[in-house]
């Protein structure tokens, strides 16, 4: 008996200790002899630091409270407000090196640490709803209060509250506030100029995300951009990024094509949990999804009421439509030429920030990324953000001519010189014999060239293999787009034509637009038009160059979609029919002795999903039996006379 009632006293103690922890209550220490060394919340001492560090959770009107920091070099007084909003850790990029120095504090995406140090500015990062330590719900590229928002906040209204309290809450500020931010981080600066806070006086959109189907991260006129998929898994999958995207091979190309189609390799990871990407599997077209979020088109409905310098990479290897088209749509409200300024750099996504030296194998001749944050991005600022407002001398338009390596200051966009010469919209056509030339095809005898597209052998995006994980460690992704092209001419079914070499140098400055005409054996078809720069052999100050073919423009089109963004329809089969369709910006002159080439080809793998060469209503969920090899043709003969349309300018 006496076992039994001490068998049921330490039941019942067991019990009530494991409601304590069931319950959250809080009993006396475990072991109180020797209690925790860690105190229950560290403060830590910044008395020698030449900046103070502060974090705050503003509440945003609806409630939801956005985790914020702050950083004021010591001494700060009257100083303007550099903000940045990101889904990507405002404690990661400001806690780079312990340090009693700003400038090694500072290392996060979109900090251009050496003109924020420099210029004495206040410095705000702050986590968008959702992520890290922010409060509410992540939604991806979250859109405007509206059809796609029910709710009354978006991110222009989380600026706006942002920098209510910002300017109420920090003494050391004049009041005046800038946002940048490079790729989302330039997306939310494009956000904020949706009816703006009054302090508010200048926004820098670099590399910003614009229109998510037309030509930046999701798709490219309709091909989906399947190697984004990793970043929509470990963006959305949790609050702080913690999972990682999981593979089965070492290199990429395999990994996504044994799949199958991208829907599949979604299901395989699980991501179908997440609330984006069945938004993108039940809006493969250009409907209103894509439209209403389109920002060059927002904006150009809205009153131009801040400064915008718009950042544009000529090499952009992720959002390379966005810039250009903002400064298309806004550029007309600028009626004195003094509110809207670009900048077209030599770059990858976000090098303006870095060493602008080189990209690739490709040498600039001075450190661009340099030159743009010490004579644009520093005086700009300074001008609309310090109170003596010091003088500037930015041009309306800086933009890089690659193959000359010279910075030009324009007073508009596109021009070819200083002096505002307007390109001219001149057509080079394909010719018998893979040439190109001025001169309109004569002769109807082989009026096209032909290759099969097999889905089973897809052509890839890259150089060599294996293909590296887009952010692998050691990863060459930000180069790919300046990669030698000579491995691509030497498949069979790539088509390359090939102009004489230029007599004199021939500037392409604009937007290039591909008129294809092509048929196809299938009901269905992806077009790739690359515009190619070839280095003549035996430079002797770099023989290694020789032969170089360098992509200054590429694009990619799904056949679907000739007649119409929005409704998919199947291609006649064996029809000769026309594709047009824009290609990236250039500034770009092909120097004596160089010869132009364009690329045709009808797969761009793993980066665009394939297309199965067979309609099917939604290419997401391709089955294996739908993809099918098809024989296509490239026309260029009289009436059917395939051409790139090169914006040109005349040299003086």
């Amino acid at each position: 008996m006496k076992t039994f009632q001490s068998r049921l006293l330490v039941a019942v103690f067991c019990s009530i200790q494991l409601f304590a922890f069931q319950s959250g209550t809080q009993g006396p220490p475990k072991y109180p002899d020797l209690p925790s060394e860690s105190p229950a919340g560290f403060q830590p001492r910044m008395e020698t630091w030449d900046y103070a560090r502060r974090e705050v959770m503003i509440a945003m009107r609806d409630g939801v409270r956005l985790h914020t920091v702050i950083l004021v070099p010591k001494g700060a007084s009257h100083a303007p407000i550099l903000l940045t909003r990101t889904p990507y850790d405002a404690d990661a990029q400001t806690y780079h090196e312990a340090s009693a120095y700003l400038s090694p504090t500072l290392n996060g995406y979109d900090n251009a640490d050496d003109v924020i140090v420099e210029g004495g500015y206040i410095r705000v990062i702050q986590d968008v709803r959702g992520k890290y330590g922010s409060e509410g719900d992540y939604v991806m590229t979250r859109p405007l209060h509206g059809p796609l928002n029910p709710t009354p906040v978006d991110h222009s209204t989380d600026t706006y509250d942002t920098i209510d309290w910002l300017v109420k809450n920090i003494p050391e500020t004049n009041g005046k506030v800038g946002i940048l931010g490079i790729s989302y981080d330039g997306f939310l600066p494009l956000m904020a100029l949706v009816n703006p806070h009054p302090a508010l006086k200048v926004s820098v959109p670099m590399n910003p995300m614009v229109d998510g189907w037309i030509g930046d991260d999701w798709f490219h006129n309709g091909a989906f951009r399947e190697q984004n998929m990793p970043y929509i898994y470990e963006q959305e999958a949790t609050r702080k990024s913690e999972l990682k995207w999981w593979r089965s091979h070492l290199d990429d190309y395999d990994e996504f094509l044994q799949a199958g189609s991208a829907g599949n390799l979604g299901r395989i990871h699980g991501l179908e949990q997440m609330g984006f990407w069945r938004k993108i599997l039940e809006h493969p077209s250009y409907d209103a999804f894509w439209q209403e979020q389109s920002m060059d088109k927002i904006l150009a409905a809205q009153p131009l009421k801040v400064v915008v310098l718009l950042v544009d990479s000529l090499w952009d290897q992720e959002d390379i439509y966005g810039a250009p088209a903002v400064y298309k749509a806004i550029k007309p409200k600028d009626t004195n030429n003094d509110k809207v300024f670009l900048v077209l750099g030599p770059w990858h996504h976000g090098q303006e920030i870095h060493d602008g030296s080189a990209l690739g194998a490709i040498k600039f001749d001075s450190d661009t990324g340099l030159y743009f944050r010490q004579h644009i991005l520093a005086p700009f600022l300074a001008h609309y953000l310090k109170d003596d407002a010091p003088p500037m001398d930015v041009p309306p338009v800086s933009a890089f001519e690659t193959g000359t390596n010279h910075w030009r200051q324009l007073q508009g966009w596109p021009s070819g010189c200083e002096s505002g010469c307007a390109p001219k919209a001149t057509a080079l056509y394909f010719q018998p014999g893979r040439k190109l030339s001025y001169s309109q095809p004569q002769s109807s005898v082989g009026e096209y060239d032909e290759y099969v597209s097999d889905p089973a052998k897809p052509v890839t995006y890259r150089s060599t293999r294996p293909i590296a994980p887009v952010y692998a460690p050691g990863s060459t992704w930000a180069q790919w787009l300046v990669e030698d092209q000579r491995s691509a001419e030497a498949r069979p079914d790539v088509l390359s034509f090939i102009s004489d070499p230029v007599t004199s140098p021939t500037k392409i400055s604009g937007r290039p637009v591909a008129n294809l005409v092509a048929s196809t054996s299938g009901t269905d078809s992806d077009w790739v038009v690359k515009l190619i720069d070839v280095y003549p052999d035996g430079d002797p100050e770099r023989p290694e160059m020789g032969g170089y073919e360098l992509m200054v423009s590429a694009d990619i089109f799904r056949g679907r979609y000739r007649e119409s963004l929005e409704t998919p329809k199947p291609i006649t089969a064996n029809t000769p029919l026309l594709y047009r369709w824009e290609l990236p910006t250039v500034n770009h002159v092909l120097v004596t002795g160089h010869r132009i080439m364009v690329q045709v080809q009808s797969s761009w793998f793993p980066l665009y999903d394939r297309n199965p060469q067979t309609f099917v209503p939604n290419i997401f969920w391709a089955k294996p039996e739908d993809y099918k090899k098809a024989v296509q043709r490239v026309y260029h003969g009289p009436g059917n006379a395939s051409f790139i349309e090169l914006p040109l300018v005349t040299l003086r």
